[in-house]
Parts: structure tokens; C-alpha cells; sequence
């Protein structure tokens, strides 16, 4: 049977409208938060038909999981074989269980992924992402990879120089792993001599991190690995709770979706669906999944679908880069941006060591930002100019600078109990007094 993703529009909406029924009747039959739900707002399932009639149904938000958790739980404990936990707004994290069918989805989603970004039967793929910490993401990716019948290689993230060693022995192909990591890859390979450009890697898989713009052009840590390193490049996006990943296909023209695995709502500030190709909050409704299944649950990520057919043949729509995560929008002088923009900047400025944003209220209640920086290395130019001048060309206005030594960054980078590297933090007031955003899941 020809793949969902390549037959026509509507048949991939009557599709996916078929197994909505299916997950509606599920969670009615087997969840104890969304039968709650239903019972309160009214709800009759046999009247919700068509991918639109979701607007009938209120949103589930993270701190509904957190307050709530076990009562998403749509299976006996013992059906779980796999405990993954994901961050929470409220700080405490959130658990998910993942039965048996759960992980052959989490294969799947993650086979037809790595397809997608060319992966083939054979290749070998060099895994920079951790299995342990209750991560879904690498677990996920390392079922993949088996799925595919292709080899797969259990580095781990950090560590160049095992990074380095690995691919002289192994000599993989293709390499996955979070973006502005291949940067220290590639300093390390020229501070030690080794002729990475004739390397075996021929593909980067980048996870958590953008590579390229809202237009698709490379962004400027995108276009930083590509003119050092000539290699095919594929960004991706995914979460925990989706359990779903949007992955480029050769075109880099944004991720497509897998039908048969998750429906995706689009939605503005007044909380109904956009217009395709206008930007708006991801909602996800999953399929398929058996453990902690969910409806309509806001993501917090913004970006916009893209509904016109692929040049690589498939008519599933795709998600473009994320613009940030919509309660991270800052105002700075004037200008809307979001954290992936200053990123951006930091990441592609050689001299930076480490960084952190963060935005607090100002005394005229406009959003203040001070972007603390640590060096790599001295320098004797004036590092408060140079980086006002390289925002001020990259996002027309500059946040203010804080120089800081390397311990005090990092202190503030890896907080306690956080599994994850912080760059971004919310001290405004309308964000409940300290938020803490680090990379998705």
C-alpha cells in the first residue's frame, strides 16, 4: 500500500479523521482525566468527526499533566516497560509510561524520520544523545535506527576526542546530535590536526536546535557548519509528549508530519486555527499511543504548515522552523523577537564561551534583556561593542551585555536537579517569577 504521506490531501484528512474516532474512543473507554473532561464541558465523542470539530474540545496544558499526571495513565502500571519524565512548568518534572506497542511506535515514528532525512539499510549513524535521564529522545532514536536496518553507534553526547576516535574506527556516516555541538567538533578537529572534510560523516541530523530560517535558508549557525563542512544537513522536531518527529526531507523545506502518528493544529492568539502558512502555537492531538495518549495539548512552540506538496513527492503537511516558544516572546525597543534569535548570534561568535539570556521587567514594564557571556579566550577588542553591533545587524536592536567568568555562566547554565544546559530565563512577572527554558525533550 502507497504511503500515506504521498497520496493526496484529502485522503490523508479522511485518514487521519478515522483514526481520531479511534482515539477519542479510546481515551473516553480508558482515561480517567479525559472522561472527567468530557462529563465536564459536555462533551458527546460521536459529534467530534472532522479534524475542525476539535475546537469543541478544550486544550490540555502541561500543568495539567503535572497536576493530574497519573489520571492521563490509560493503562495498568504493569503494561508499562518504560518510564520517561519530561520537564514541568510548575518544576517538578512529568512522568510518562510507555507500554510495549508505545516503544514499536516510538521505532516506527523514528524509522520512517531517518528515512525521510535519507538514512538507508546499512548506513551507520553515530547517536551524540544520551540514553539514560529518563530521555525519550535518545531511547527513541537508537529504536529507530534498528527499525531502519541500519548500524548504530551509542557515543553519547560531549567528548570530541571519543567523538573523533570513534569515527576514525567505525567511520559512520551520518551523526546526530544537537547542532552547535558540531562547531566544537570542528575546533577540536582543527586544534588537533584531524582532516575532518574527509571524514566518512557525509549528514548531521540536528535535534533541539534550529538550522535554518522561516524562509528555509540556512540560519547563521546553519550556514557557520556548512561553510566549514560540506555535509548534507536535516533538522528536526519533536517532543516527549508528542511522541511524534518532524523531520526535512532532502529539500529542506520544513518537517513533514507522519499522519498516521499525530494531527496538528495551528493556532493564534485568540485560540482558534490560523490560516495555513500563518504562525501560531503547535497543538497535538497523538494517535496510536496506548500509555499517556493526548488531546489537543499545547506545545507552547510556535511556527506555521505548510500544506503544498513536497518537491520530494509527499502531500503530508510540514511544520517550518520554530520562531520560539510563544511564552518566550520578549518585546525588546519596539521589536518582537524570540530566544532562538539572540541564540543564534551567541552561538556563531567565536570568542563566546558560554551564555544566558535573561529577561526581567523593566521600570517602564517593558521587557528588559541582559545577555551574560563568558570568553573562550582573550581578546583585546571591546566585546560589549562587537556583540551590540553583531545584534543590531542580525535583529536591529541590542539587549545588554554582562561580561562573567566561566564558573558564574555555568552556574547559571546548569542549576540544580536540571538535566538539561539553561540558556534562557524568565524573571518577568507575567511568567510566575523564574522560568527556566532549556532545550525541547
Amino acid at each position: 500500500m502507497k504511503d500515506i504521506e504521498f497520496r493526496s490531501p484529502g485522503e490523508i484528512e479522511a485518514f487521519q479523521e478515522n483514526l481520531l474516532q479511534d482515539a477519542l474512543a479510546y481515551l473516553q473507554e480508558h482515561s480517567a482525566y479525559y472522561r472527567r473532561m468530557f462529563a465536564k464541558y459536555g462533551i458527546d465523542i460521536a459529534g467530534i468527526r472532522h479534524i475542525e470539530d476539535l475546537v469543541k474540545i478544550p486544550f490540555t496544558e502541561k500543568k495539567d499533566l503535572q497536576l493530574f499526571n497519573e489520571d492521563f495513565l490509560c493503562c495498568p502500571k504493569e503494561k508499562i516497560v518504560d518510564y520517561i519524565t519530561t520537564s514541568g512548568t510548575l518544576g517538578e518534572p512529568v512522568i510518562f509510561g510507555c507500554t510495549e506497542s508505545d516503544l514499536q511506535r516510538l521505532a516506527y515514528n523514528e524509522k520512517k524520520s531517518f528515512a525521510c532525512a535519507g538514512v538507508r539499510p546499512g548506513d551507520i549513524v553515530q547517536l551524540m544523545t544520551t540514553l539514560d535521564k529518563r530521555f525519550m529522545a535518545g531511547l527513541a532514536y537508537f529504536l529507530g535506527i534498528r527499525e531502519l536496518g541500519a548500524s548504530v553507534i551509542r557515543v553519547g553526547n560531549g567528548i570530541p576526542e571519543l567523538q573523533w576516535d570513534t569515527i576514525r574506527r567505525i567511520k559512520p556516516d551520518t551523526i546526530m546530535c544537537v547542532p552547535s555541538f558540531i562547531l566544537k567538533l570542528i575546533q577540536y578537529a582543527e586544534e588537533n590536526n584531524i582532516d575532518y572534510r574527509s571524514s566518512s560523516i557525509r549528514r548531521i541530523i540536528g535535534i533541539g536546535e534550529g538550522l535554518r530560517n522561516n524562509d528555509f535558508s540556512l540560519n547563521l549557525l546553519g550556514s557557520k557548519i556548512k561553510e566549514k563542512w560540506d555535509v548534507e544537513l536535516f533538522a528536526t522536531y519533536s517532543s516527549t509528549e508528542m511522541g511524534a518527529t518532524f523531520s526535512e526531507c532532502e529539500y529542506g523545506n520544513g518537517g513533514h508530519v507522519h499522519p498516521e502518528l499525530i494531527i496538528v493544529e495551528i493556532i493564534g492568539e485568540d485560540d482558534m486555527p490560523v490560516a495555513d502558512g500563518e504562525t501560531g502555537e503547535i497543538v497535538v492531538t497523538t494517535l496510536g499511543v496506548e500509555g499517556m495518549p493526548l488531546l489537543r495539548f499545547r506545545t507552547g512552540d510556535m511556527a506555521a504548515k505548510c500544506v503544498e506538496q513536497c518537491r520530494c513527492g509527499r502531500y503530508s503537511y510540514r511544520l517550518t522552523p520554530l520562531v520560539g516558544r510563544k511564552h518566550n516572546m520578549i518585546k525588546l525597543k519596539g521589536t518582537t523577537l524570540y530566544p532562538p534569535a539572540i541564540n543564534d548570534v551567541l552561538d556563531n561568535t567565536d570568542y563566546i564561551d558560554s551564555y544566558a539570556v535573561i529577561v526581567s521587567d523593566s521600570e517602564a514594564g517593558t521587557d528588559m534583556v541582559t545577555v551574560k557571556v563568558s570568553c573562550r579566550y582573550p581578546v583585546e577588542f571591546d566585546i560589549v561593542k562587537d556583540l551590540k553591533d553583531r545584534f543590531r545587524s542580525r535583529i536591529r536592536v541590542a539587549p545588554e551585555i554582562e561580561i562573567a567568568g566561566k564558573e558564574e555562566v555555568y552556574a547559571v547554565n546548569f542549576p540544580a536537579k536540571s538535566r538539561k544546559k539553561v540558556k534562557f530565563i524568565d524573571l518577568r512577572s507575567g511568567s510566575g517569577g523564574s522560568r527556566l527554558q532549556d532545550n525541547k525533550d
